[in-house]
C-alpha cells in the first residue's frame, strides 16, 4: 500500500461515530489473570538462567573459572569505551590526614572513569611494622555512605587492630547523592553501547590497587566486606579478581533463579542485574569461583529487605561447596545467619567478620580482638569526614552524553537492499530478535449495535500471552493493529476513529504494558530479561509482529498504530524487522531521536526498552524508518 493511499484510508469516513457503540466498557474487560504477566515472565526468566557445569576435577574448573572470568570481563564490565577507561592510569591524590585514638584517618580520591572521580578513606593503625591485613570495606544503599556509624565502627576497630580498612563512597549516596549518579541512570551509558556496569567495578577494582599500593599491605592477606550493595560489590570484585584473599559478602546477592522467585525482595538495582551478565554466569558461579579462598556468607533471619536468610543463601552453598571441595577446602566455604532485626551488620555480624579473619589472617601471628569497645564507635560526621572534590565531576548523565555524540556510528541511510539487509541484521541482533509464532485463542465474542468484539489471547510461543480485544464494523476494509504507552484500555478515541475509517482494529497490550504489566517491581523483571541475554524492546516487537502475522492469515497485511513515544518505537521495530506481514506504520508522539532518553535525563526505571544495549550505537531513528520504506511510515 502507497502513503498516499494509507492516508486516504485513515482520512475517508465509513460510518459515523454516533452509530458506533460505547467502547470503553469493552476495553475495561481483561482477559489475562491478574497475576499472568508475572508468572510467566518468572518462569521464563528462571529457566534462562545459566547452570554450573559438571565439573570431573580442579584442574578443569580452574580453566572453566578462568574462562568465565575472562568473558564476563571483557563481555560485560569492560565493553564499549568502558575497555579504554580499563587501562587508563591510577590517579589518586590523597589531602587531609586525621589523627585519632590507635589510628589515623587519611582523605583521599581517585579517578575511576574520565573525569569521574570518587571520595575514599583509609583508617590506618598508628603504628604499622611490616606487612598488615588490608580489608576494603564496600558500603550499600544508604544514603549516609562514608558516614554510617557501623561502618565507621568496623574501619575502626579494624584499624584499632593493626588493620588497613579502606571504605569509599558508592555512586548515589554520601558525597555523591546527586541525582547524576542514580543506580537506574547507568542504563544511559549502555543505550550507547558502553557498559554502565564499568564505573561500579572501576571503582572497587581501583580501591583495591590503591590498597596493594600500601608499603605495609599485605596481597596475601587481603580481604573484602560489606551489606547489601556493598555485598554485592563483595561478590562480584571477589569472583573476577583473584587477588582478594578472603570475602565476607552480608545480605548482597542471591541467584538470579531466586530472584525470579521471589521478585518483591531479590530483584535488585541496574548495576546487581547487569546487561548480560546471565549469559556467562549466575551467582552460583560467581560464589563458586571463589573457591578454595575462605568465604563467610552472612544473611539476616529477619531481613525486611532483600536476601533473607531462610531463602537466600542455600542455593548459593548447595551449587559452590562442591568446588571448595575439588581443592580439599570445604570448611573454607561458610555462613551465618544472623537474628539481629532488620537489613544489617550490626554487632553479631561484625564479630563474626572479626573471627572469620582472626582465623584467617592472624593464625601465624599478631591478634584481632572480636569484641569492640567505646573507642571504637566514637564516629565523625558527614562534614567532618568530607575532603575536597572536583565542582565538575563526571557523572552517569554525562558521559553517557558524551558517548552519544557523534552516534550512530554510521550515520548513513541505508538505500540499497543489500545495506537494508545487514542492517536488518545488525537490528535483530541489537534487540536480539526471538522468532516468535502467534496462535490467536479466542475468549468470547458479543455483537452490539452492528460492531463485533472479539476478546483474544495470543499464545507466543509457549512463552507469552499477549492479550487482544479486536473490533469490527460491517464491510471492514483493512485491519489495524493498535497499541499505547497506557496501554489498550485507554485507547477508545484512537480506536473508534480507526473504525470510523473503515479499518478493523486489533488493540494489543505487548510485555510491560496494559494488561500485560507486572503488577509490582515491573522494570526489574525487564532488567532480569536482559541480564539473562534477551531484551525488552526485542521482546516487545516480537511479539507484535508475530500477532501481525497471525492476523495476516487471516485478514491479510495488517498496519500498525502506536500512541506514545515507547510503543512507537516498539512499532518501528517490528515493521524493520517484519517485512511481509506489516504493510504501514502509523507513530503518534514518536521520539525524535533515541537520544532522547539520555537528552531527557531519564532513568532506566522510566521506560526499560528505551535503554537497549548498543541501540544509539548502531541506529536512530532515519536509520530504522529506512528499513520500513518504501512502506508508508507517518510520524503525528
Amino acid at each position: 500500500m502507497t502513503r498516499l493511499a494509507c492516508l486516504l484510508l485513515l482520512a475517508v469516513p465509513a460510518i459515523h461515530a454516533a452509530d458506533i457503540p460505547a467502547l470503553d466498557p469493552h476495553l475495561a474487560k481483561t482477559t489475562l489473570h491478574e497475576r499472568q504477566a508475572m508468572v510467566e515472565a518468572q518462569i521464563h526468566l528462571a529457566g534462562l538462567v545459566k547452570p554450573l557445569p559438571a565439573i570431573a576435577d580442579k584442574a578443569q574448573w580452574e580453566a572453566q573459572a578462568a574462562e568465565i572470568r575472562q568473558q564476563v570481563l571483557a563481555n560485560v564490565v569492560f565493553r564499549g569505551e568502558a575497555a579504554k577507561w580499563r587501562e587508563l592510569p591510577l590517579r589518586v591524590e590523597w589531602s587531609e590526614t586525621i589523627p585519632s585514638d590507635g589510628y589515623r584517618l587519611r582523605k583521599f580520591r581517585y579517578e575511576v572513569a574520565p573525569g569521574m572521580w570518587v571520595p575514599g578513606l583509609l583508617y590506618e593503625p598508628a603504628r604499622l611494622e611490616g606487612k598488615v591485613p588490608v580489608v576494603l570495606n564496600l558500603n550499600g544503599h544508604e544514603g549516609e555512605g562514608v558516614a554510617i556509624p557501623y561502618i565507621q565502627t568496623r574501619c575502626i576497630h579494624l584499624a584499632r587492630n593493626g588493620v588497613l580498612a579502606y571504605n569509599f563512597d558508592w555512586f548515589g549516596k554520601g558525597h555523591l547523592s546527586a541525582a547524576g549518579y542514580d543506580h537506574y541512570r547507568m542504563n544511559q551509558l549502555d543505550l550507547t553501547g558502553t557498559s554502565g556496569l564499568a564505573p561500579f567495578f572501576l571503582a572497587q577494582q581501583r580501591l583495591l590497587e590503591i590498597a596493594l599500593q600500601h608499603a605495609n599491605a599485605d596481597p596475601s592477606r587481603l580481604a573484602v566486606t560489606g551489606l547489601s550493595g556493598g555485598g554485592w560489590q563483595t561478590m562480584l570484585l571477589s569472583s573476577l579478581d583473584p587477588r582478594v584473599k578472603l570475602a565476607s559478602p552480608v545480605a548482597g546477592y542471591s541467584s538470579f533463579v531466586t530472584r525470579a522467585q521471589f521478585p518483591n525482595l531479590d530483584l535488585g538495582d541496574s548495576e546487581q542485574t547487569p546487561v548480560d551478565l546471565g549469559v556467562y554466569a549466575d551467582y552460583t558461579h560467581l560464589t563458586a569461583m571463589l573457591a578454595p579462598r575462605p568465604t563467610l556468607m552472612m544473611n539476616n533471619a529477619l531481613d525486611n529487605c532483600c536476601f533473607r536468610a531462610d531463602y537466600a543463601p542455600a542455593p548459593l552453598l548447595v551449587a559452590a561447596r562442591p568446588f571448595f571441595a575439588l581443592y580439599g577446602q570445604s570448611g573454607s566455604l561458610r555462613h551465618h545467619a544472623n537474628f539481629d532485626p532488620g537489613h544489617n551488620y550490626g554487632q553479631d555480624n561484625r564479630q563474626a567478620l572479626y573471627r572469620f579473619l582472626k582465623e584467617h589472617f592472624f593464625a601465624g601471628a599478631g591478634t584481632l580482638a572480636v569484641e569492640e569497645t567505646a573507642e571504637d564507635a566514637q564516629v565523625r560526621t558527614a562534614a567532618e569526614l568530607r575532603g575536597p572534590f572536583p565542582e565538575q565531576n563526571e557523572t552517569f548523565h554525562t558521559l553517557a552524553l558524551k558517548l552519544s555524540e557523534g552516534l550512530p556510528r554510521d550515520a548513513s541511510i541505508p538505500e540499497s537492499a543489500e545495506a537494508q539487509r545487514k542492517a536488518r541484521e545488525r537490528l535483530r541482533a541489537v534487540v536480539r530478535w526471538p522468532d516468535y509464532t502467534a496462535t490467536p485463542r479466542t475468549i468470547s465474542t458479543s455483537t452490539e449495535a452492528g460492531m463485533t468484539v472479539r476478546a483474544h489471547q495470543f499464545m507466543i510461543g509457549d512463552t507469552w500471552t499477549v492479550p487482544a480485544l479486536e473490533f469490527s464494523l460491517a464491510g471492514s476494509r483493512g485491519t489495524t493493529i493498535v497499541m499505547g504507552d497506557a496501554g489498550k484500555a485507554a485507547l477508545g478515541a484512537e480506536i473508534r476513529a480507526l473504525l470510523e475509517s473503515g479499518q478493523r482494529v486489533v488493540a494489543v497490550d505487548p510485555f510491560y504494558f496494559g494488561e500485560s504489566r507486572i503488577a509490582e517491581r515491573d522494570f526489574l523483571f525487564a532488567l532480569l530479561a536482559s541480564a539473562l541475554g534477551e531484551r525488552p524492546l526485542g521482546i516487545q516487537s516480537a511479539q507484535v509482529a508475530a500477532v501481525a502475522r497471525a492476523l495476516k492469515s487471516q485478514y491479510g497485511a495488517v498496519s500498525l498504530a502506536a500512541f506514545g513515544p515507547r510503543t512507537s518505537l516498539i512499532a518501528l521495530v517490528a515493521a524493520a524487522v517484519e517485512t511481509d506481514a506489516i504493510e504501514s506504520v502509523r507513530l503518534v508522539r514518536p521520539m525524535r531521536t533515541l537520544r532522547e532518553p539520555i537528552e531527557k535525563d531519564m532513568k532506566v526505571s522510566d521506560a526499560p526498552e528505551l535503554f537497549c544495549f548498543g541501540l544509539l550505537q548502531e541506529f536512530d531513528l532515519p536509520q530504522l524508518t529506512a528499513l520500513v520504506r518504501p512502506r508508508a511510515v507517518v510520524a503525528e
